[in-house]
């Protein structure tokens, strides 16, 4: 996805259909581990997918197979 902030990119897509997919899971472990390092900005949506999350108002797809 090489584009500035592709996390922050893949989270928002997250927030907006309300779920966390194992494909949206992979893109951020896979930016994650070709950066390197994680951006401030990246932190912070990531930060706010989690809350999101604990609050119930996105949820997480489990992986099937």
């Amino acid at each position: 996805m090489s584009t500035q902030y592709a996390i922050r990119q893949l989270v928002e897509k997250a927030l907006h259909i309300k779920k966390l997919t194992p494909e949206i899971e992979n893109e951020i472990n896979s930016e994650l581990t070709q950066l390197g390092y994680i951006s401030d900005v990246d932190y912070e949506a990531l930060e706010l997918l989690m809350a999101e999350m604990d609050a119930g108002r996105v949820q997480l797809v489990p992986r099937w197979g």
